[in-house]
C-alpha cells in the first residue's frame, strides 16, 4: 500500500500541469516573471537547470493588462528585419491597438530569454506558454479537472490538480 501512495506522489511530482493566470490589471512584466518560474519548473522541489520539468501556462485576459504611469506612451517596442534601414520602433499602445496580445507576448518573450539560458531549452519551453486575450472558455475549464484558485500577490493563479494532454488545449 505504500508503494502505491509513493509512486503516486512521484507521478504528482513529475507530471505537467496546466496553470491558468488571469492578466486583468496586472502589469507584464509581473505576468512575464511568474510565467517563466511555472515554464521552468522553478516551482517544483525537483527542479534541475539540466531537466526539463517545467508545467504549461495558459495566460489569459492579455487584452486587459495595466502598465504603471505612462508607460502606455512611454515604452518603446523595437524590431530589425536585418536588412539595412530596416529598424522599426512602436509605443505600447500602437502595439496594443494592432494586436491585444503583442504587448503581453513580447514582455513574456524578453523576460524569458533573459532568464532562461540557451536557444533549444527556450524554444522548448516558450512552446507549453499559450496567450488568449478572452476570457477562459467553459470546455477549457472543463479540461482542466476544475482548477482551484490560489492567490499570488494580487494574481489569479489557477492550478490544474491533473495533467492534461496538450492536444485537448485550443485557446
Amino acid at each position: 500500500m505504500s508503494s502505491f501512495t509513493k509512486s503516486a506522489q512521484q507521478w504528482a511530482t513529475f507530471a505537467r500541469s496546466w496553470y491558468l493566470i488571469d492578466a486583468r490589471m496586472q502589469p507584464p512584466g509581473k505576468i512575464a516573471t511568474m510565467c517563466a518560474i511555472r515554464l521552468q519548473g522553478k516551482h517544483k522541489p525537483i527542479y534541475h537547470a539540466l531537466s526539463d520539468v517545467g508545467d504549461h501556462v495558459v495566460v489569459m485576459n492579455t487584452r486587459h493588462i495595466a502598465f504603471s504611469g505612462n508607460k502606455w506612451e512611454q515604452k518603446m517596442y523595437s524590431s530589425h528585419t536585418q536588412y539595412p534601414g530596416g529598424f522599426k520602433q512602436v509605443t505600447a499602445t500602437q502595439l496594443h491597438l494592432k494586436d491585444p496580445k503583442a504587448v503581453s507576448i513580447a514582455s513574456q518573450f524578453i523576460r524569458y530569454t533573459c532568464l532562461v539560458p540557451g536557444r533549444i531549452t527556450q524554444l522548448l519551453q516558450i512552446g507549453r506558454l499559450h496567450d488568449s486575450c478572452h476570457s477562459p472558455s467553459t470546455s477549457l475549464i472543463n479540461e482542466l479537472f476544475s482548477p482551484t484558485g490560489l492567490p499570488l500577490t494580487g494574481c489569479f493563479l489557477f492550478v490544474a490538480p491533473f495533467s492534461v494532454n496538450s492536444r485537448h488545449c485550443h485557446v
